[in-house]
């Protein structure tokens, strides 16, 4: 794969339309060409401590950002035609899904695919677990600032480039 976008959502919340913030990294030609990172108002706009635990995120960090409409207003443009990748894609997508519900924008039909699920297939036993953190060392890539969009965004493509 040598066109895509890797995309990475953090969230506010048990709620998955709780996106408090957001990374995207484009590749074309097996190259990064471009990313964005945003905070958005989450909706529910509350925090769970675990959630601020992982991403240390909180209301002082979002109560002046952008709801999600007008940061997907940005985003559209840069991943508009690709493929969306992100490490355990079934949340990165539920939460993409839940928030254009909440918001009751139309889905696209954007494509996923799973660079966690791929690293299961390439790595197999070899390593001692596929989370992010994980795979991206074991293909080359220096996370760190896990949990933030961007940064997870990054590390996800880099992960792409090598096994996808």
């Amino acid at each position: 794969m040598t066109d895509f976008a890797a995309i990475d959502f953090e969230t506010a919340n048990g709620q998955r339309s709780s996106v408090c913030s957001v990374g995207v990294v484009v590749v074309r030609e097996g190259r990064v060409v471009d990313s964005f990172y945003s905070l958005i108002k989450p909706e529910p706009n509350y925090y769970a401590w675990f959630c601020q635990q992982v991403h240390g995120l909180g209301h002082e960090d979002t109560d002046d950002a952008d709801v999600f409409p007008v940061v997907w207003d940005r985003v559209e443009p840069l991943i508009e035609g690709l493929p969306l990748v992100a490490h355990n894609a079934p949340f990165d997508e539920g939460c993409l899904r839940a928030v254009m519900q909440v918001y009751r924008m139309d889905w696209p039909d954007y494509r996923f695919f799973c660079t966690c699920r791929a690293a299961r297939r390439v790595f197999g036993r070899r390593l001692p677990n596929h989370q992010l953190h994980t795979v991206a060392e074991a293909c080359g890539f220096d996370l760190r600032n896990h949990h933030n969009a961007l940064a997870d965004a990054e590390a996800c493509a880099a992960i792409a480039m090598k096994i996808l």
